[in-house]
């Protein structure tokens, strides 16, 4: 069995419980994803954009209890089990330890081209119709009600505020549509511009069906120029 197939065996053991939407679906996507990113790019190592992206949840913060215990078991068992090097895991663990919604709010962390692929790879995953049902299972998954008039889209994201609960249809408002803003490589934002043209119908015909209006945020429904 060589290291990949054995770090995609880590992975689904590790996601086999999760049903936030960070499921080994989940992870098996951000994988195909970032294949498909790859292409453009022959010069970047193969193997840390795959590793990274099978492992990229395996220890984040908000699936695990304790993330520094998880981590450092993870490293014990890609040295001992699957055999990398200390300088092949470390690249791994840092596009980890950066790439997030999360790391990112405050203060924009540095990627190298590798760690940007990975990156794109997992956001373009909250977007398009997986991204609605992603956004639905996690909101259900931690008790968020649907929509609440009540509860209005936070005009800014701060770390200090970002993992406080909010609702599904806020979450769309807050973070999702402007994932495709943060796009690094050209393939990734014309994916996440058609994907998140594909979102806003979806909530004007929600609005539309509750006999609602919509928040007032300042967010333009998204075209797809490209098409």
């Amino acid at each position: 069995m060589d290291a990949l197939t054995q770090i995609a065996q880590l992975a689904k053991q590790q996601a086999a419980h999760d049903h936030s939407g960070h499921d080994f679906q989940h992870i098996r996507r951000v994988v195909a994803n970032a294949q498909q990113l790859l292409a453009a790019y022959p010069q970047v190592d193969a193997f840390t954009v795959l590793a990274t992206a099978y492992l990229h949840d395996y220890y984040d913060e908000k699936l695990v209890a304790d993330p520094a215990t998880v981590k450092t078991a993870l490293s014990e068992e890609l040295q001992h089990t699957v055999g990398l090097k200390a300088a092949q895991i470390q690249p791994i663990f840092f596009i980890i330890d950066h790439m997030s919604f999360a790391k990112n709010i405050d203060t924009h962390q540095s990627l190298d081209l590798a760690g940007q692929i990975v990156q794109d790879a997992d956001r373009l995953d909250a977007l398009g119709a997986v991204g609605i049902f992603r956004a639905i299972r996690y909101g259900a998954a931690h008790n968020n009600p649907d929509y609440d008039p009540a509860i209005l889209p936070r005009q800014e994201l701060t770390a200090a505020n970002y993992r406080q609960p909010s609702t599904v249809v806020n979450h769309f408002y807050e973070k999702l549509f402007k994932l495709a803003a943060t796009m690094n490589t050209p393939a990734a934002q014309q994916i996440a511009r058609q994907r998140t043209a594909f979102m806003h119908p979806f909530l004007a015909e929600y609005f539309h069906e509750i006999g609602a209006q919509p928040p007032v945020t300042g967010e333009s429904p998204a075209t797809d120029t490209d098409s």
